[in-house]
C-alpha cells in the first residue's frame, strides 16, 4: 500500500483520484478563456514568475475583456514589453486573497506598485472598473478571480 501511495503522489494525484492543483499559468491555459492573457504573460516574460511559489492573487481578464480594449491597444502593449509587464502586474496582488477577503477591503496593493480600487455594491465586486465575474479558482500557488475588463494602472 505504501508503494501505491508513493507512486500516486509522484504522479501528482491524490488518493481520491482528483488531479493535483495546477499553478496559475497552467490553470489559465486549461480554462481556455484566457488565451490572450497567457499570450501577454509570455510576451512580458512573466511565465516563470506566475509559475513560481507565490502565493499570488490574479484578477484575470478573459479573452472577451481584452477584446473590449480600444483598437490597437493590445498590439501596442505586446510591442512594448515593459509597459505590458506594468499592466499585467497591476492585475496581480501578492498573497492569496480569497473572495471573502476581497469584499472586506477598499483597495489592493498590486505587484506593479499601485493600488487598485475595490468596491462592493449590491453584492457585486469591482476592481477599478472591472466586474469580478467568477471567484476563488484555486491554484497551487494562489487564486484566480475572473474579471470582465482589463484594468489599467495610471501611467
Amino acid at each position: 500500500m505504501k508503494r501505491i501511495a508513493l507512486v500516486v503522489s509522484l504522479l501528482g494525484l491524490s488518493l481520491t483520484g482528483n488531479a493535483a492543483a495546477a499553478d496559475i499559468v497552467d490553470t489559465a491555459v486549461a480554462a481556455g478563456s484566457f488565451t490572450t492573457l497567457v499570450k501577454a504573460v509570455q510576451a512580458a516574460g512573466l511565465v516563470d514568475t506566475l509559475k513560481g511559489p507565490g502565493p499570488f492573487t490574479v484578477f484575470a481578464p478573459t479573452d472577451e475583456a481584452f477584446a473590449k480594449l480600444p483598437a490597437g491597444t493590445l498590439e501596442g502593449l505586446l510591442a512594448n514589453p515593459e509597459k505590458l509587464k506594468a499592466v499585467l502586474t497591476y492585475h496581480v496582488v501578492p498573497g492569496k486573497v480569497m473572495a471573502a477577503d476581497v469584499v472586506k477591503i477598499k483597495s489592493a496593493k498590486t505587484v506593479q506598485g499601485s493600488s487598485a480600487k475595490v468596491t462592493v455594491k449590491a453584492g457585486n465586486v469591482m476592481i477599478d472598473k472591472a466586474n469580478v465575474v467568477k471567484t476563488d479558482i484555486a491554484t497551487d500557488n494562489g487564486v484566480i478571480h475572473v474579471i470582465d475588463s482589463v484594468i489599467l494602472p495610471k501611467m
